[in-house]
C-alpha cells in the first residue's frame, strides 16, 4: 500500500497514521515547513516520543480552536516535532537542560528552511520554555499552546479544557507506559527546570 501524502516514509505508519489523518494535521499537508518537519520526525526521536509530539500538537490545536486563538500552525507543528529532541542526545545537556538543546536543533532546522529570525525566535522560545510549570506572563500563543499540549499529553493537566480529547487521541495512537519511560529519560538527563528571564529570550 502506498504511503499517504505527508506521511514520513520511514515512520511506523500503522502507529502514526491515525494521527496524521486527523484534520488539523491533514490540513497542513503540502505546507513546506510542515512537510519538512514531519519528514524529519522519524530520525529525530523514538517512535513513542514521536507519537507524543504529534498528540501534543493536536491537543494544542484543539485548545486553540475551542478558544478561537489564531497561531502559526505550521510553526507550532515544527516546534512540537522538535520539542523533545534534546532528550535523544548522548552528550551532556547545555545550560537550560534538554529543552535548550531541543531549541537549538529546532533553530538549525528552521534556518535551513529559510524561516526568518523573528519567527524562529518565537518558536524556539516555545520549545526552550515548555518545561516550565506554567508559561511566562508574556508568552505568545505558540508558547502557551505547546506548553498546554505537551503537559496535557503526559500528565493530563488541562484535560477539562478539551474534554475527552486526550483519551480519544490515546485510543487512536497509544503509547503504553509512556509517562514512566519519559520520566526515566528526564531523570537520565539530569533535567533542571530553568526559568530564564523573558528579556533573555525575546
Amino acid at each position: 500500500m502506498a504511503a499517504a501524502r505527508g506521511v514520513p516514509p520511514e515512520s511506523p505508519s500503522e502507529q502514526w497514521q491515525p494521527l496524521l489523518i486527523q484534520p488539523p494535521l491533514a490540513e497542513l499537508r503540502g505546507d513546506p515547513l510542515a512537510d519538512a518537519a514531519l519528514s524529519e520526525l522519524p530520525r529525530l526521536v523514538p517512535s513513542s516520543v514521536a507519537v507524543h509530539s504529534l498528540r501534543a500538537f493536536l491537543l494544542a490545536d484543539a485548545r486553540a480552536r475551542s478558544r478561537g486563538v489564531d497561531y502559526d500552525r505550521a510553526g507550532l507543528l515544527a516546534a512540537a516535532v522538535f520539542h523533545d529532541t534534546g532528550l535523544s542526545g548522548s552528550t551532556p545537556a547545555p545550560r537550560g537542560g534538554f529543552p535548550s538543546r531541543s531549541a537549538e536543533l529546532l533553530d538549525r532546522f528552521l534556518a535551513g528552511q529559510g524561516v526568518d529570525e523573528t519567527r524562529r525566535g518565537v518558536l524556539t522560545r516555545a520549545v526552550r520554555e515548555h518545561m516550565r510549570p506554567f508559561p511566562a506572563r508574556d508568552a505568545g500563543p505558540e508558547e502557551r499552546l505547546l506548553h498546554f499540549g505537551a503537559w496535557l499529553d503526559v500528565t493530563g493537566r488541562g484535560s477539562s479544557q478539551v474534554p475527552g480529547e486526550r483519551r480519544r487521541l490515546a485510543a487512536l495512537a497509544g503509547t503504553p507506559w509512556f509517562a514512566v519511560s519519559f520520566s526515566a529519560r528526564l531523570a537520565g538527563h539530569g533535567v533542571r527546570r530553568v526559568l530564564p528571564a523573558s528579556s533573555a529570550v525575546r
